[in-house]
């Protein structure tokens, strides 16, 4: 399993952003066998929460053997506190680069598929949010989503004051993000008008798997919203289970979800500690 950590400049940040990737390139068997020259990897763009960074999946979770395991590529940006849509007074056009520029750079770098059912986003928590609200958006271009703890939390935005004791449950951080929050609910920046102006426009419209732990504070909103997709026709697999908003409970789903994904189970291949197919 190869493993790079590098970086690019991205024009949609106008900064240097690092990234970190996840590729079965070099996976072979016990006959030395090795994918043919021609091969390109089913891909998920995954998307970390907030306080994070693109390392967090791989030293966190054992997303990188979950990815050998079903010969998928993954690729972890950083999205810094910003939720990953854009905010274009400072030119930080976080949904932009999720949905276009990285996809494009990393098609073009790396042996990826260029298929949409072999194109997919997910996340945690605020990665939850944004794999939702950019797998609709660019849903031309990613078959599939993997939102864990979503967080939800733009319908209660307009409500919030600047009396929380966490800087990012105030009202200035929110406004930060998602500009004015009363123009928010139907923009495109709200999952729920998303959902709705796909079907409108008809086409393509990933599928969804969503999970939240029984003792996360996020679970009501993402019953909500699993709800929400299934009753305007969505295809939505929605699991619950022990856990809270930790990563215990997101490395079992991101199992789960990697084996949710229309990808082919091909076993480990030969790694550290002679661990074989």
């Amino acid at each position: 399993m190869a493993l790079i950590q590098m970086t690019f400049f991205s024009q949609k940040l106008m900064r240097t952003v690092p990234v970190v990737v996840i590729l079965p390139a070099d996976k072979w068997n016990d006959k030395g066998e090795t994918a043919g020259e021609d091969k390109r990897y089913p891909t998920l763009y995954l998307l970390h929460g907030v306080f994070g960074s693109c390392g967090d999946w791989l030293y966190q979770t054992r997303i990188q053997m979950y990815a050998e395991e079903h010969d998928l590529a993954v690729v972890m940006p950083s999205g810094e506190n910003a939720f990953y849509v854009d905010q274009g007074k400072i030119h930080n056009l976080y949904g932009e680069y999720i949905g276009e520029e990285l996809v494009n750079m990393t098609r073009r770098m790396f042996p990826l598929s260029r298929k949409r059912e072999e194109t997919y986003i997910g996340g945690l928590s605020m990665g939850g949010y944004g794999a939702l609200r950019n797998g609709l958006k660019y849903r031309d271009t990613f078959g599939a989503v993997v939102a864990l703890s979503a967080a939800l939390v733009t319908d209660a935005a307009p409500q919030r004051t600047n009396d929380a004791g966490l800087f990012i449950e105030g009202r200035d951080y929110a406004e930060a993000v998602w500009g004015d929050l009363e123009s928010l609910a139907g923009s495109d920046m709200d999952p729920k008008f998303l959902v709705c102006r796909a079907k409108e426009e008809g086409g393509n419209i990933p599928d969804i798997y969503m999970a939240c732990g029984e003792e996360d504070s996020l679970l009501g909103v993402n019953t909500e919203m699993a709800d929400f997709l299934r009753k305007n026709g969505l295809k939505v697999r929605f699991e619950t289970g022990p856990g809270g908003h930790d990563w215990k409970f997101w490395d079992s789903r991101i199992e789960e979800a990697v084996r949710w994904l229309p990808t082919e189970y091909t076993g480990q291949g030969i790694g550290s500690g002679n661990v074989g197919i």
